[in-house]
């Protein structure tokens, strides 16, 4: 079921973070999200379970033990905190019902829908012994081989949480048994358990090593011979007293009460008649769904009810077998297999083939309850209950309440479990609604971080975010900055010879790596505008390197375009670069369509360097080669030109970074 998976999301979340399981979930190829009743397959757990070994380098047995651990504090998170208490007063107790509880809760799994087929919780079954030196040896059958190791972290973190007592699990026996559904893993752990106490109990008590007998016997060894001393000579005083009046029973009570313990000085012994007071026809009436059989399986007697629905019980010294198969345990139906799960609720179900022809078209029935050896018989007794969750199976078989007696309890979980699967249902279309929300709100900030990686790359971040926000933008004036453009040489003669997509390919392939470098120096895209591209360092945030930043961005600009080919000739394509350092102010222009641009001389000096600059190179003005004068970069003196509206500027090219390799500077491994 989705529980268990969902558990295993929110370990890995918890303890390794979001990133983790999604990593996990994509190499397992498995959903993110798991909803609580829906049935999923046992491939995506074991998926998951595999490929967390893998990413985060931990063997098996550590992984299974450490969700074994989780998974009980997740159950009590998810509101079985009562239930797991209440299952027994010692670990001997709650481990002989475990099944018990599996079995209740079947009956919410199975049949969350009413009018839907339900679909069988194939729970793992447990089986405890007790041994002599207070050990207990705990079996483990399961359809599903190799998560054993689950169930020391499940156990260990019952007993310390409910118990207080830490346990050690020692596997001693690993075997396949062909049972009736085919092989079950059947694993025996042997478990020993210390006291785990405060430091205050451990100086005030010496407990014995055999801690794991039942919760009477811990009573026993935890009193004192004193104790017990002084309560026998306060009832012997008692009774030696002046006034020879009997007495009362509270007298009694507090008789056989250690003083100042509160603890019970002998075990409850019951009474039993001589003779039993119940006729065998008052017998089978009060007990309608009663069976009684023996070794070979031959039924000795049965209850009114069961007779009624089963007529071939009334044959005394059928068999059993004939009529029932066993669904749980899976074990085969003899009297061995049935004494070694004597302590595990027993489901049998009705064979169709031996039915009357009114109840061939019905579901079959199934019976559910506990299985007890009488041994001076030898005989089993198997007290049960029809195994109906709702007033829609109960009309299936054509039952009625009536058919039931009115002091088994069937007839209360029936009605309530019909509103609790009523409310479950709801629940779970509520899961489902949450999950598909959950989905949409995942695609939304998908789309979202889209939306903003196109804004951020049309507008500086923060810019953005000031115009997300509604804020105006206030224009911002830098003191130095190093603006770039650059242009394809005879850009206009290739436009009238080629077909406009083939310009589009060219730019667009030029555009791209041009693109690529602008992230790898860390340098500022202001626009493009035909085959112009224009580039700044230290806007719009300012810099100290932006003069080296935009070098190397032209330098990989030169490489990258020889990689480009011209449609028109099939050589490379060549570029002009120019590049000029000074002041600018920079600001967001236009509302509709809104743009970041650079405004001042600055512009305007920078632009003049590409248009005056020679296929191939980079232009440089005197204020960009003062500022790169001394960072490593090799550079050849131009002379004195004359430029457009500015008159004589001294200027000059850059020819290599001395200190960066070709790879460094494309940004390659």
């Amino acid at each position: 079921y989705g529980f268990i998976n969902t558990c295993l999301k929110s370990l890995v979340i918890e303890k390794y973070g979001e990133e983790i399981w999604e990593k996990l979930r994509l190499q397992a190829g498995v959903q993110d999200g798991f909803l609580t009743f829906e049935v999923y397959k046992d491939e995506i757990t074991m998926q998951l379970v595999d490929k967390a070994c893998k990413i985060l380098g931990v063997p098996a047995d550590v992984v299974l033990r450490e969700f074994g651990e989780y998974f009980f504090e997740f159950c009590k998170r998810s509101g079985y905190d009562h239930m797991l208490r209440t299952l027994g007063g010692n670990l001997y107790e709650f481990i002989e019902n475990l099944d018990a509880l599996h079995s209740y809760l079947s009956l919410s799994y199975q049949a969350i829908v009413f009018f839907s087929p339900p679909q069988e919780m194939n729970a793992p079954s447990f089986r405890v012994e007790k041994n002599e030196d207070g050990s207990m040896h705990l079996h483990y059958y399961s359809d599903r081989r190799g998560l054993y190791h689950i169930v020391p972290g499940i156990i260990g973190a019952a007993a310390l949480d409910f118990f207080n007592i830490e346990i050690s699990m020692e596997i001693v026996n690993q075997t396949e048994e062909e049972e009736r559904t085919g092989k079950k893993e059947h694993i025996v752990f042997l478990v020993t358990q210390n006291p785990v106490l405060s430091y205050k109990d451990r100086n005030k008590f010496s407990f014995s090593p055999q801690y794991l007998a039942d919760s009477e016997n811990q009573t026993e060894t935890q009193l004192n011979n004193k104790d017990l001393e002084k309560s026998k000579n306060t009832i012997r005083d008692r009774g030696s007293s002046l006034c020879p009046v009997k007495k009362s029973h509270w007298k009694t009570i507090r008789g056989i009460i250690t003083l100042g313990r509160g603890k019970l000085l002998r075990g409850f012994d019951p009474v039993y008649p001589k003779s039993l007071w119940i006729d065998p026809k008052t017998f089978c009436n009060g007990l309608p769904f009663h069976m009684v059989f023996d070794k070979e399986l031959r039924v000795k007697q049965a209850g009114v009810s069961i007779q009624k629905i089963v007529p071939g019980l009334q044959t005394v010294g059928i068999c059993l077998d004939h009529y029932f198969s066993i669904v749980h345990p899976e074990v085969p139906f003899t009297i061995s297999s049935i004494q070694k799960f004597i302590n595990s609720q027993f489901v049998f179900q009705t064979k169709r083939e031996m039915m009357p022809e009114s109840w061939k078209q019905r579901p079959m029935l199934e019976l559910r309850g506990q299985m007890i050896w009488m041994e001076s018989l030898q005989c089993m007794l198997y007290l049960c209950s029809p195994l109906l969750r709702t007033l829609h199976e109960l009309e299936e078989r054509q039952m009625h309440i009536a058919d039931i007696a009115p002091h088994d309890v069937t007839r209360d979980l029936i009605l309530l479990n019909q509103q609790r699967l009523a409310e479950m249902e709801l629940s779970n279309q509520l899961e489902r609604k949450k999950e598909e929300l959950r989905i949409l709100s995942k695609h939304l900030e998908e789309e979202k971080k889209k939306t903003e990686a196109l804004l951020y790359a049309m507008l500086p971040q923060h810019v953005a975010n000031q115009l997300k926000e509604g804020k105006r933008v206030e224009a911002g004036e830098f003191k130095e900055c190093t603006i770039l453009f650059s242009d394809v040489v005879t850009f206009t003669n290739i436009c009238a010879q080629c077909e406009p997509i083939q310009i589009v390919l060219m730019l667009n392939s030029m555009y791209l790596q041009f693109d690529r470098l602008t992230t790898v120096h860390d340098v500022y895209k202001v626009e493009t505008i035909g085959d112009a591209y224009m580039v700044v360092g230290g806007v719009p945030v300012p810099v100290s390197t932006h003069a080296e930043r935009v070098a190397n961005f032209a330098l990989g600009m030169i490489i990258a375009a020889k990689g480009v080919q011209n449609p028109v000739s099939g050589n490379p394509i060549q570029i002009r670069v120019g590049i000029h350092t000074g002041p600018v102010l920079a600001g967001v222009v236009g509302e509709k369509m809104p743009r970041y641009c650079l405004f001042g001389d600055t512009v305007n000096i920078a632009s003049r360097m590409e248009s005056h600059g020679v296929p191939s190179k980079i232009h440089l003005s005197s204020s960009a080669y003062q500022c790169l004068k001394y960072k490593n970069f090799e550079m050849t003196e131009r002379g004195e030109i004359e430029v457009k509206g500015k008159g004589k500027m001294h200027t000059y090219f850059l020819v290599r970074n001395k200190t960066a390799c070709e790879n460094e500077i494309m940004g390659r491994p």
